[in-house]
């Protein structure tokens, strides 16, 4: 069976000093930031569990757009992204996905405070699975998600990567 454009998931590894990341978009927009330093199987895997009928390409012309803005965003020149994003996932994990979109750049916020924002306040631990299958760290913030405590806590990319990330927000 010949596939068409809507079944190729195009891909790069994004290197930029000290970071190494793999970054994949379909035809409609970014719908992959791994984590840093992982291996190119985190996104193999995640592209076999959510688009299992797509293929990967490799093609950094198609992701230089989206690399532009996570370099502006890691030299400090970018607060918000503007590139489309393709996002897969439930309608819960959209709701969420959309409210970490909405947490303004350098500020924190819990897990219960998104959950009070999705009228759902009972589903802290709903809202932390959501927020752990993000598959665009950095575009959608997860790492400006904390606990009540104001302790970090888990994040896909390790807790060093949002540490680096929070850090960089502060400067």
């Amino acid at each position: 069976m010949k596939k068409n454009i809507e079944d190729i998931v195009y891909w790069m590894l994004l290197t930029h000093e000290s970071w190494a990341i793999y970054i994949a978009a379909t035809a409609t927009g970014l719908c992959y930031v791994g984590s840093q330093c992982a291996t190119f199987e985190e996104l193999a895997i995640w592209v076999e569990k959510r688009l299992p009928t797509y293929r990967l390409s490799e093609d950094e012309d198609r992701l230089k757009p989206y690399a532009i803005e996570l370099i502006d965003y890691l030299e400090g020149r970018r607060k918000k992204f503007t590139a489309p994003m393709d996002l897969h996932g439930t309608v819960f994990q959209h709701a969420v996905w959309k409210v970490l979109q909405d947490i303004p750049y350098g500020q924190t916020v819990s897990y219960t405070e998104i959950a009070e924002q999705i009228q759902k306040p009972n589903a802290v631990r709903a809202v932390g699975t959501a927020i752990g299958a993000n598959p665009v760290l950095i575009t959608v913030p997860c790492h400006r998600v904390i606990a009540k405590s104001g302790k970090l806590t888990g994040y896909r990319g390790g807790l060093e990567m949002k540490e680096q990330l929070l850090k960089l927000e502060r400067s």
